[in-house]
């Protein structure tokens, strides 16, 4: 795993909520924290109302971690979109990602309860 990335199990239960319902909720959710970037915590699918959120074309990649696939979520109010990525075969080291999808905070209410 690159030096600056470091991934653990998120203390406590998450959730996410957009469009007036919870999107996802886990017991089972990783923090990964990258320099100085603030936290990101990833969701396993599992734990994710899939059926809530439509694969977009959009994609990005990282040096450290490779290449993203983002999400759209299709709420009652309407889309939101590219609201959460996945990196679905991460490079070696932050393989523990592969499987969950991080949400974007300012597109989602996401937090600990």
């Amino acid at each position: 795993m690159p030096d600056h990335i470091r991934i653990t199990k998120a203390e406590g239960t998450w959730v996410v909520r957009a469009g007036g319902a919870v999107l996802a909720e886990s017991q089972n959710a990783l923090e990964l924290t990258e320099g100085h970037y603030p936290p990101v915590i990833y969701f396993p699918r599992a734990d994710i109302a899939m059926a809530f959120l439509e694969r977009s074309e959009t994609t990005s990649t990282c040096p450290w971690k490779g290449e993203a696939n983002y999400y759209a979520i299709i709420a009652k109010s309407g889309r939101i979109a590219d609201a959460a990525w996945s990196y679905e075969t991460p490079k070696p080291g932050v393989e523990r990602i592969a499987g969950h999808l991080a949400f974007y905070p300012s597109k989602v209410a996401l937090e600990r309860v």
